[in-house]
């Protein structure tokens, strides 16, 4: 049982009070009492293996119960989700728990200059939490936050001119600067480290900064609004494999599904075997340190039932990046009265994408993906590739998802 957690007994076993603790204040909710009858004590990590998983409703009417407090500074209230499902909270105090994340992982130092490239958005806490980070290494800070394509080009010169040494944002934003650059011939040569967090890494990017900052190597940290940063990787990790914090408890069930514990004393989520929708699993990383590594095989919530079908949304997007010519790829789902009435699929496209591109990867889809030539086989119209000027991006966070869901509406329940 033990094995698969991320933490060994003698390492784990210490910090249980905090389980316990959470335990409590779930207990404490009426509407999620019940599912822990039985459940009094969680004094070892077959007990805690044992408790029942928290899903973001679960853990968003406790939250609503609970209503943290953070014993020293402020509470920080965040937001996450709403493109593909029900916004979710998350709680922090003043630091954002960093201090325990640089104890573990120090990317930068006292000589960097940094930019901070996470979108200050409403209720998102990446741009603050690394901020956070930033502070605990004494470095130069540029909180950039959002840009507009037009000021790309100027801010570029400016960082350039400035000597940055760091930049840290979203995969997502990260893209767009690097592209940017690139395309415009501007180089960055004093750049040497690229911190990323809030969505897994893109291939483009290591080929974008070869050619803008030949000398940057990537730093990755993993986690989500209610756990706050689950573990961190170094250049010398693959960008998928992380080595999870001492104060996280990371488990990997019989389905290969992730559930989260935090074990931080000073933690205000109840983070108790809690699901992101993640799946992973245990492996020895390449950079040769002998704690277990954990490498993270992507969201089993990106698989979406399109009129009593799963679409592996992945593998469309995955499918559609690999023509030539498409940088980026993007599925937008429209659902009317609950069931899904089109199924679309976005392309941002360079100069020399093929005229017939749409056309022809919409008859390759419709002939070889199962979902979909059944799906729409009644009314193939519904299912359509289309070449975007740009893709839908969450306004607040920057990030651009692979997937969107949206509801339509007619005029006549419109008015």
């Amino acid at each position: 049982m033990t094995e698969s957690f991320s933490l060994r007994p003698e390492a784990a076993e210490p910090r249980l009070s905090v389980v316990r603790r959470s335990l409590e204040r779930l207990r404490s909710v009426p509407e999620l009492a019940p599912r822990y009858a039985g459940h009094e004590k969680a004094l070892t990590l077959e007990d805690v293996a044992d408790l029942p998983t928290l899903v973001k409703d679960d853990l968003n009417t406790a939250l609503a119960h609970l209503r943290p407090k953070a014993e020293r500074g402020a509470t920080w209230l965040f937001q996450s989700g709403g493109s593909t499902g029900a916004p979710k909270v998350g709680h922090a105090p003043t630091g954002f728990y960093m201090d325990g994340v640089y104890e573990q992982w120090r990317p930068l130092d006292r000589d960097d200059v940094f930019v901070n490239a996470w979108g200050a958005g409403r209720m998102w806490g990446a741009h603050f939490l690394a901020a956070a980070f930033a502070d605990l290494s004494g470095c130069e800070v540029i909180a950039l936050g959002s840009v507009t394509r037009e000021e790309y080009g100027d801010w570029l010169a400016f960082l350039a001119a400035r000597g940055v040494t760091a930049f840290g944002g979203t995969p997502s934003v990260l893209r767009l600067w690097f592209a940017h650059a690139r395309e415009a011939g501007i180089r960055l040569p004093t750049l040497r480290k690229v911190l990323w967090l809030g969505e897994a890494w893109h291939p483009q990017l290591d080929e974008d900064i070869a050619e803008v900052a030949p000398d940057a190597r990537r730093w990755g940290m993993f986690g989500s609004t209610e756990t706050w940063v689950v573990g961190t990787n170094t250049p010398q990790c693959p960008p998928d494999v992380f080595h999870p914090l001492p104060e996280q408890l990371v488990h990997v069930g019989a389905d290969e599904l992730l559930d989260f514990t935090t074990l931080n004393p000073d933690t205000l989520n109840p983070v108790l075997r809690y699901r992101t929708g993640d799946a992973g699993r245990f492996v020895t990383c390449d950079c040769g340190r002998q704690d277990r590594a954990l490498r993270i095989l992507g969201r089993r919530d990106s698989v979406v039932q399109v009129r009593g079908l799963g679409l592996h949304v992945d593998d469309i997007v995955a499918r559609a990046e690999q023509e030539p010519g498409v940088s980026r790829a993007q599925i937008l789902i429209t659902e009317r009265r609950g069931r899904v009435s089109t199924v679309e699929v976005l392309l941002l496209t360079g100069q020399d994408a093929p005229l017939d591109l749409a056309e022809r990867l919409r008859g390759d889809l419709m002939s070889s993906t199962f979902t979909i030539s059944t799906a729409f086989q009644h009314d193939p119209g519904s299912f359509r590739v289309t070449v975007a000027d740009s893709l839908i991006t969450n306004e607040r966070t920057g990030k651009t998802a692979a997937f969107l869901v949206r509801e339509e509406t007619s005029p006549q329940e419109e008015s």
